[in-house]
């Protein structure tokens, strides 16, 4: 009887070790789809990863090939064609090439007088340095100025002082284009203003460059007087 019990009991046991290993082979089996498709989606975002980044490699090889064919148009001498080439990698490609691309075609067709022109490249030009950004938004305000856009202007060379960081020698120079502005507009107060500013502030500036602030500043004050 005592063997028998035993062997009952043994029985039990291995039943429930059946029972429990099936349990966890149903599972497993159950839960293979959903393991295999999580793996399967892992490989194909790495795959869409490297694919994304070959072709932006890919992409910015080209656009610097191509802006480096016109910087050399442009050493040689051949604005126009450099111009051309310019405009079409700020047209057609991304990357930093793409933007320096905007600012370049900017900058000739300013010298060649097309502003309006060159004020739609320049604000297709995203900064992303101190002074080439407050030169780029310095050109804005140029461009707009030549289009008789004085308000606008003023703020394009607000931006530009804002940028340069308080730059010794680039900062008063867009201040006097602002205040130069302001003169035209007639707003004398505001341009004897900067000038002040610029005397108070930039030191080193009027001296190294021999800028007579004194006079732009009577000057505007008499100016500001007659208006009263």
């Amino acid at each position: 009887m005592a063997k028998e019990k035993q062997t009952e009991t043994r029985t039990s046991i291995d039943e429930l070790n059946e029972t429990l290993n099936s349990v966890v082979e149903e599972k497993v089996i159950n839960n293979k789809k959903p393991i295999l498709l999580a793996v399967l989606a892992i490989v194909v975002v790495a795959i869409v990863v490297m694919a994304v980044v070959n072709m932006r490699k890919a992409g910015a090889e080209a656009a610097n090939t191509a802006i480096g064919q016109a910087d050399l148009e442009l050493m040689q001498g051949n604005d126009s064609i450099a111009l051309d080439m310019y405009k079409s990698v700020a047209d057609n490609e991304g990357y930093d090439a793409g933007n320096r691309a905007s600012l370049e075609a900017a900058i000739l067709l300013y010298k060649k007088g097309d502003y309006e022109q060159a004020l739609n490249y320049v604000e297709k030009y995203s900064p992303s340095e101190e002074v080439v950004g407050a030169a780029s938004y310095s050109l804005k305000g140029d461009c707009l100025v030549n289009l008789d856009r004085y308000e606008e202007a003023i703020a394009a060379f607000e931006e530009a002082i804002a940028t340069s960081g308080d730059n010794e020698f680039y900062t008063p120079l867009f201040m006097i284009k602002q205040a130069n502005v302001y003169r035209e507009l007639k707003n004398y107060e505001k341009e004897a203003a900067v000038y002040e500013k610029i005397k108070s502030e930039y030191p080193a500036y009027c001296a190294t460059y021999g800028f007579n602030v004194e006079k732009y500043i009577e000057r505007a004050k008499a100016s500001a007087a007659q208006a009263q």
